[in-house]
């Protein structure tokens, strides 16, 4: 797998990428310190797996920065980590295809596990933005209550249902038990349960299933 960093503190890209060969040990790592020497090595690789971007490089707005590495590798996944944590720049980074928005505050082991979901295929949600929907859901500001979950964690929740166990749902989804239980985790903040029982009758009262 082929990642590459873009971040303009050099500390942060090797303190990142030590992290990254930690979890992946195979995993070859690139650095970018602005949006305009990612878009560089992105025209001359075209074989990057994953990009990892922060938000404020002085080169160009962020918002452009992204159209541009979204142009030019449609393939790769991309996501955020960064010290921003405004809502609508959490909300903005996945609605322009975000496949995770990490705060840089987030503790190393929850970065670990972000990272993880991630690189397996998942989505990682910020707690605050999860909480933030919870909020304008219950303020009448939101439809549908599903606009809560991700389709990864509408999946799990399905799969609950349906009674299977950690190492079942795994098997239906083709991930690790370590996603799942990622999964089961960010699906239980959402929805303010506190087991997999309580989750199957909020997500009923909800109308989720």
């Amino acid at each position: 797998m082929k990642v590459l960093i873009a971040d303009d503190h050099a500390l942060f890209r090797d303190g990142l990428g030590m992290h990254l060969e930690q979890l992946y040990p195979n995993m070859i790592i690139l650095q970018a310190s602005n949006f305009g020497q990612a878009l560089k090595i992105l025209e001359e690789d075209n074989q990057i797996d994953l990009i990892v971007l922060d938000l404020d490089m002085p080169d160009m707005s962020w918002e452009a920065g992204i159209a541009a590495i979204r142009q030019k590798a449609k393939e790769a996944r991309f996501v955020v980590i960064s010290a921003s944590e405004d809502i609508r720049n959490i909300r903005k980074a996945l609605n322009d295809g975000a496949s995770g928005y990490i705060p840089k505050r987030s503790d190393p082991k929850i970065l670990s596990r972000a990272l993880q979901l991630i690189l397996d295929g998942g989505t990682y949600l910020p707690p605050e933005l999860l909480e933030a929907t919870l909020v304008s859901e219950n303020k009448g500001e939101a439809k549908s209550k599903n606009k809560t979950l991700t389709a990864r964690q509408m999946q799990v929740l399905e799969l609950i249902a349906q009674g299977l166990s950690n190492k079942q749902i795994a098997y239906e989804m083709g991930v690790s038990e370590a996603t799942v239980k990622l999964h089961i985790n960010a699906l239980l903040r959402a929805i303010r349960a506190t087991n997999r029982t309580q989750a199957v009758i909020n997500a009923q009262k909800m109308g989720l299933i």
